[in-house]
């Protein structure tokens, strides 16, 4: 398995951490730590030499009950970032953002994919990934940040539901020219869910890896934690490890990370006995 990026290839036999830069006033975990462009490379200088294969620039924060950021004030943030990370480390550097206008601007500054919350669905979105040649992590999200953890509910089992939407989202990348090794999916961990909603996904891991696509899995600090074991934010890496490896051990590829070194051996264990078995 690999996933064709812009300019590379991610050979992910291995699983992969994707590092976290949130350049941000208000995300859950780390906003306002990164404000400055050196304070950013020096983070990312700690993912790289930690393991990280991906460093994901995030402008806006999608937390529950975030507020939205206008176009420019999300280019004013990760434009220069990106630009120093793509030239200074020899990662690739993902976009988290669902605006088309800062896929572009982001694919011009170094970017050689594109992390979308909302798959892609933004009027522009998939012509602007296709036109760049970028590849797309597809994610599920019900509603809005600010209002979709209010009172999340499914018709239907969850399973079924999420992987009907990611089904129908591959195929619509694929219809309007984004190669198929260029796409990743994603079901959406804490995004409109509940802790019942969430377990019932991890638990499905291995269903939403038959779709034959790299599966990328956000669980890093997430509320699940805080929930299950009445953990505050800062100390929720262990969980998020641990969890990160039983995923990897059923089929998924790439974790998305704040702590990248502890995920990164977490990985390399639950990859160990996958290959084994």
């Amino acid at each position: 398995m690999f996933l064709q990026l812009k300019t590379r290839r991610l050979d992910l036999d291995a699983p992969k951490v994707m590092g976290i830069i949130n350049v941000t006033p208000d995300s859950f975990s780390d906003g306002g730590r990164h404000q400055s462009v050196d304070a950013v490379v020096d983070h990312a200088r700690c993912l790289v030499d930690a393991g990280a294969a991906i460093l994901d620039v995030g402008g806006e924060s999608t937390r529950p009950g975030a507020a939205r950021v206008d176009e420019q004030a999300e280019l004013d943030r990760v434009i220069p970032v990106i630009e120093a990370l793509s030239s200074r480390f020899d990662v690739a550097v993902s976009v988290d953002t669902s605006k088309p206008a800062v896929m572009v601007a982001a694919g011009q500054a170094g970017a050689e994919m594109v992390n979308d919350v909302r798959a892609l669905q933004v009027p522009g979105a998939l012509d602007a990934v296709a036109k760049a040649g970028m590849a797309a992590c597809l994610m599920h999200m019900q509603g809005e940040p600010q209002t979709m953890q209010a009172a999340p509910s499914y018709g239907r089992p969850i399973v079924d539901e999420i992987f009907d939407f990611l089904a129908q989202r591959l195929q619509r990348a694929l219809a309007a020219g984004i190669a198929l090794d260029r796409i990743a999916l994603d079901p959406g961990i804490g995004f409109g869910k509940t802790l019942a909603h969430n377990l019932a996904l991890l638990a499905a891991t291995e269903r939403f890896a038959a779709l034959g696509r790299p599966l990328l899995l956000g669980v890093s600090r997430k509320s699940m934690f805080g929930q299950l074991l009445g953990l505050a934010v800062d100390a929720r890496d262990p969980a998020s490890a641990v969890t990160a490896a039983l995923v990897v051990a059923r089929g998924a590829h790439i974790i998305r990370s704040h702590e990248v070194a502890h995920t990164v051996h977490a990985l390399t264990i639950a990859s160990a006995l996958r290959n084994a078995r």
